[in-house]
């Protein structure tokens, strides 16, 4: 029993080695896509900074929003938890959602306690920091603001349509989106972390609603256009009703541009794997499809396109942690 003890402490102090010398990687995101990067990339490097969106306003981090006036904590929480070094039972705590009980339905736990912990430290950032400590956080969690700030969209008609919660259900494609206030100030070490990375990861996620309101943030959009560091979109696997319908890969990309300025991305990764076709009838059937890889049109972009099967065998139509995390150390080698 000593030596097995001996070998397994030994096992856990190089691969903690091996973690620190990982690249430098900072990647950008929020909703249910960024932490299922996360959770292959951290069994490669211990050198990860979630920068994550703070526009969510539905659910129970909504209520929280509105109730106790703190950043929405969902999406920070799902990337904690996507970061600890051991997921199954916090996990299953961190996301308990009560089913009953007068002002308690429909929270989960784990936003409750990030409440908890604002009100006791008097700090959203420090709440997140003291979260990553109980959980054992392989990596740092930012909100890329610590402002209040509400996503709004200009439609193809011109009407606006304020609340990340509600512009996939306009029914109107998208023109562009906005925060406001405009000028919220990025997070410094969100910022520090853009720009110290080895490689820039934008998504996977809701192009809009996810990824896009992080790029508004005018601190974290000049990073960007600053860094030396390898850049790359990952581009969903399905279009999103009422956000991407009919979207091409390079539709996406294009969005990024026309808000936040050309030639901010390297790469682009894109499923070419065929999904099941059980699957497609019914994403079909919520009026999804597989976001069709044009790579003609992005390489007139300057994009340079990486291909591959990158598709979950589960039941729901999303990326593979250990392929897509493959991948992208594939290309921290090419800096």
């Amino acid at each position: 029993m000593r030596l097995q003890g001996l070998i397994g402490s030994c096992t856990r102090f190089f691969h903690s080695r091996f973690l620190k010398r990982g690249p430098r990687i900072a990647a950008i995101g929020g909703g249910t896509g960024l932490p299922v990067l996360l959770r292959g990339l951290k069994k490669y490097t211990a050198n990860i900074t979630a920068i994550v969106t703070v526009a969510d306003d539905g659910g129970s981090s909504g209520r929280l929003r509105g109730d106790f006036g703190i950043l929405p904590p969902g999406d920070i929480r799902n990337c904690l938890l996507a970061l600890a070094e051991t997921e199954s039972l916090m996990e299953k705590l961190f996301n308990y959602r009560f089913g009953q009980g007068e002002g308690l339905a429909g929270h989960s736990l784990g936003n409750l306690l990030i409440a908890a912990l604002t009100e006791i430290t008097g700090d959203f950032q420090t709440a997140v920091k003291e979260a990553s400590h109980v959980l054992k956080v392989r990596g740092k969690v930012f909100p890329s603001t610590l402002e209040q700030v509400t996503l709004g969209a200009e439609l193809a008609d011109g009407t606006h349509v304020f609340g990340e919660s509600k512009i996939p259900q306009a029914g109107i494609p998208l023109q562009r989106v906005f925060l406001t206030p405009a000028s919220c100030k990025a997070v410094p070490e969100a910022v520090a972390a853009i720009q110290q990375a080895d490689l820039i990861l934008l998504g996977p996620g809701s192009l809009f609603t996810s990824v896009m309101p992080n790029l508004l943030v005018p601190g974290i959009a000049a990073a960007l256009k600053q860094s030396r560091a390898v850049k790359c979109y990952i581009c969903n696997i399905m279009t999103q009703p009422g956000e991407t319908t009919d979207y091409k890969a390079s539709d996406h990309l294009s969005a990024i541009f026309n808000h936040v300025g050309d030639n901010l991305v390297d790469f682009i990764i894109v499923n070419n794997k065929s999904v099941a076709q059980d699957n497609l009838n019914k994403y079909a059937r919520e009026g999804a499809a597989p976001v069709v890889a044009d790579q003609g049109a992005l390489r007139k972009m300057g994009v340079r396109v990486l291909r591959g099967d990158f598709l979950d065998t589960q039941e729901l139509v999303r990326h593979d942690p250990q392929k897509l995390a493959r991948a992208v150390l594939y290309l921290a080698d090419k800096r």
